[in-house]
């Protein structure tokens, strides 16, 4: 894997999944996506999708043996994720606050406003997933954008997007660099 040099200001990314019991409630669909919009994330590539069981295994290979596996893997290809890659300062740690603690039990009563608190179900059916690092954002974006290229994103389009303006395309779902009578596609790679 290739070392990508950033500046101290540049910012991150994340991997947000929104899982099957979210996608399932157009609403509570809305409001996590509203929620993203309202904390100054900026959604760089997005796409809804139905998850294969083998690949669902796979990504979630490290809690393998535990109770919770079968149960999880069963949810998660039960319908529907919305997946994200979102950039901020502070993206990875942001997304996951914003979430709240994966236990909803828990959620509700330390962090009741969070994601998680106010619209989870369960422990499984917690509406959300993010990355808990650097190495594991790169890992999971890889997993769910194969096409895209974390560096040349770094060398491409980060700069115009932290520089801004910026616009978001509420008909592609993703912010692009803006410019003087329109906006700029990102490389769809």
């Amino acid at each position: 894997m290739t070392s990508i040099l950033r500046s101290p200001q540049a910012l991150q990314l994340t991997l947000a999944l929104i899982k099957p019991d979210a996608v399932a409630h157009p609403l509570i669909l809305e409001a996590v996506h509203q929620q993203i919009l309202s904390n100054k994330f900026l959604i760089v590539r997005t796409r809804e999708l139905q998850w294969k069981l083998e690949d669902c295994r796979k990504f979630y290979r490290e809690h393998e043996g535990r109770f919770f596996y079968q149960r999880l893997v069963e949810f998660m290809t039960s319908g529907p994720i919305r997946a994200y890659i979102l950039a901020h300062q502070d993206a990875i740690q942001l997304w996951r606050t914003l979430m709240g603690p994966t236990r909803v039990f828990r959620a509700r009563y330390i962090a009741p406003d969070s994601i998680r608190g106010s619209l989870g179900l369960t422990d499984t059916r917690n509406t959300t997933h993010g990355s808990d690092s650097v190495v594991s954002a790169s890992r999971e974006i890889a997993a769910f954008f194969p096409d895209f290229s974390e560096q040349r994103w770094y060398e491409e389009e980060e700069p115009q997007l932290r520089c801004g303006p910026v616009h978001y395309s509420p008909e592609e779902g993703i912010h692009c660099a803006a410019e003087t009578g329109g906006h700029k596609q990102p490389n769809k790679a």
